[in-house]
């Protein structure tokens, strides 16, 4: 049975549902607004195709906005990286269909990618952030980055930062282009709207990769945020030196990478928002991202799984683990997704899907047919791992538990 959540907190007024036994998932939510600064989020979670928590709180726009508008049962807001799991989910489906073989080279489907010998780049590499080109020797603006056939032709003429296969590095924008040419290549569709008919639609969700005109009012507004001093979680540890360094230097492979797209583009701007970046700018709100991943591993009110069981172990089987090239920590990816570990702790071994930078994060866990999605209008300076969606994974951990 599903108890309301409307309570009043510090001022902010907490809204949804939360099913018997997830109370301290509700308590952590609360939390994350009155110890850790939170302005607007919203958190869904499902378990075995049912929703077991719905909340929502704060602001929609991080600044305020031009109205003032309370955060919404329907707002929905950037999820950066988070995007990254529906891309994933776009080429597996086409493997799954039997359209796209995974081992086959990049160029089976794509010949232009031949260029400076990335020949025999497969498409696994691409899903498992191992195919060398995680930067462009040519940032591209975010104009260009708006364009889909210029993106595809600069990541095809990209020479590899290491032989393909050999290594693994997060590609955090050039993932996005990587995947969306794949996409077009196969079917003939654009990203954008293969995704609107073959995962969007048929789901119900609120989750689009190029937002759509008549759906701009629903967005808030995100922007920076900063974690308070005194937020209650642990000791503060400072990034290893190295860390630091890598994204300090402007020459360095980790600051090139994020670097693909200069100068940083203004989330809020209707243009950057309309384009189709598969790997930064997907827009959805929590309950669409968690249920998304409900549907990867199971059926949702009746409407079919999307993923076959081959294709969820595929996702969640490790293909990429140490020391990424990027991100200068060790990482663990399977076909697509972020695996569970130090760097993005999920909610246990068999658990994969997604992080945002800065806070978002989405995810599934087949184990106890946990599915997970939050959003957030405050963007910290966490990339893999933040301590707010991190408090919450572990209220839902304590609830699956109990």
């Amino acid at each position: 049975m599903a108890a309301e959540a409307d309570t009043q907190i510090a001022g902010t007024h907490i809204h949804g549902t939360v099913a018997e036994g997830f109370e301290g998932v509700r308590d952590a939510f609360e939390r994350n607004f009155t110890e850790r600064a939170e302005h607007g989020a919203a958190l869904v979670v499902h378990r075995d195709g049912q929703q077991v928590v719905n909340l929502w709180a704060g602001a929609r726009d991080l600044d305020g906005g031009p109205d003032g508008a309370p955060w919404a049962r329907d707002t929905a807001q950037i999820v950066r990286s988070a995007t990254k799991g529906v891309a994933a989910a776009a080429l597996l489906l086409l493997h799954q269909r039997g359209a796209l073989d995974l081992d086959a080279p990049v160029t089976a489907y794509w010949p232009e990618y031949k260029a400076e010998g990335k020949d025999g780049t497969t498409v696994r590499h691409v899903l498992a952030h191992r195919a060398g080109v995680p930067a462009l020797d040519r940032p591209l603006t975010p104009a260009e980055a708006a364009d889909p056939e210029l993106t595809a032709a600069a990541v095809a003429a990209q020479r590899p930062f290491w032989t393909p296969g050999t290594d693994h590095g997060y590609h955090a924008h050039t993932y996005g282009w990587l995947a969306a040419e794949l996409v077009r290549r196969v079917t003939g569709v654009p990203f954008g709207p293969w995704v609107d008919e073959h995962i969007a639609r048929p789901l119900g969700l609120d989750l689009w990769v190029g937002l759509p005109p008549g759906e701009a009012h629903r967005v808030g507004r995100v922007g920076a945020s900063e974690a308070p001093a005194t937020a209650s979680d642990g000791p503060r540890l400072r990034p290893r030196r190295s860390v630091s360094a890598a994204y300090a230097d402007p020459g360095s492979l980790t600051r090139r990478t994020f670097g693909a797209i200069t100068p940083v583009p203004d989330e809020n701007d209707p243009a950057y928002r309309a384009a189709v970046l598969p790997a930064s700018n997907g827009i959805m709100t929590a309950r669409a991202l968690s249920r998304f991943y409900a549907a990867l591993i199971g059926p949702v009110d009746g409407r079919p799984r999307l993923f076959t069981p081959e294709t969820v172990d595929l996702a969640r089987t490790e293909a990429s683990a140490g020391a990424d090239r990027v991100l200068v920590i060790n990482t663990r990816f399977g076909a697509g997704y972020m695996l569970h570990g130090p760097a993005s702790p999920l909610l246990g071994a068999g658990s994969f899907g997604h992080p945002g930078r800065g806070g978002p994060l989405g995810f599934a866990d087949p184990d106890s047919g946990i599915a997970f999605g939050y959003v957030t209008n405050g963007l910290r300076k966490s990339v893999t791992s933040d301590p707010r969606a991190q408090a919450l994974v572990r209220a839902v951990r304590t609830a699956v538990a109990d």
